[in-house]
């Protein structure tokens, strides 16, 4: 069952969608973070299965607009929050605080997964000491301007990372690793020495950008991993 999440944030009107597990009660919560392009097809995939498995998924909006996956109109909205970390990172937060404050939701037990774009956004998350069990980033950028400090991450944290991406270099990568120490995080760093950017993305290929592909290895590996985290910290 899907049923329509609005959130104001600076202006701005977000249309999420929250996917429910049949039956009554509390569940579990993720959310769903969705790429450069906006809320499209991969995420509400996404969220209708982890709700099949038991968890209430909020596939997020960031941009608070359909973009029909236009990578021109959506990129200024990507960029446009680059450059506003602070509001970037409070929007992340407001998103966690919109899921965790559902009836549907027991708000000790969430997490949040994103890729790309919002595979960054989920990792901000964590910077912000939010109080969620799991963050897990699928190809997402790793650097910020606003670093972890030390003991604020409370939940575990994952990075599924390409070896060939691009956007991701391998020195972003050690400094992501460095970072996650310095702060005292539990993590997990994985990277696919062949995968390339956006390695999650069955459609990847449609975009004609050099280093980004779809890899169904570290596709299925890096879900299957994520469902053993998701069980491990929200089930126990």
């Amino acid at each position: 069952m899907m049923q329509p999440v609005t959130l104001a944030h600076e202006g701005a009107v977000l249309n999420g969608e929250l996917f429910l597990p049949k039956g009554t009660g509390v569940h579990p919560g993720v959310l769903v973070m969705h790429n450069a392009l906006g809320l499209g097809a991969q995420v509400r995939e996404v969220a209708a299965d982890l709700a099949e498995r038991g968890f209430a998924a909020l596939a997020t909006d960031m941009f608070g607009a359909e973009f029909g996956g236009d990578p021109a109109r959506a990129g200024a909205y990507f960029a446009a929050l680059q450059a506003q970390p602070d509001v970037l990172r409070s929007r992340v937060v407001a998103w966690h605080d919109r899921l965790a404050g559902l009836p549907d939701v027991d708000i000790d037990r969430t997490a949040a997964i994103g890729y790309c774009f919002g595979g960054f956004c989920v990792l901000e998350l964590a910077r912000s000491g939010a109080a969620v069990k799991a963050a897990v980033s699928f190809h997402g950028l790793l650097t910020t301007s606003l670093p972890a400090t030390p003991g604020v991450i409370r939940g575990e944290v994952a990075a599924w990372c390409g070896g060939q991406d691009p956007f991701v270099p391998s020195g972003h990568i050690e400094g992501f690793r460095a970072e996650m120490a310095t702060a005292g995080a539990s993590s997990q760093i994985t990277v696919f020495a062949s995968a390339a950017h956006s390695f999650t993305d069955r459609d990847a290929a449609s975009l004609g950008r050099p280093g980004v592909a779809y890899d169904a290895l570290a596709d299925r590996v890096s879900w299957a991993g994520t469902l053993a985290l998701l069980d491990s910290v929200l089930r126990a």
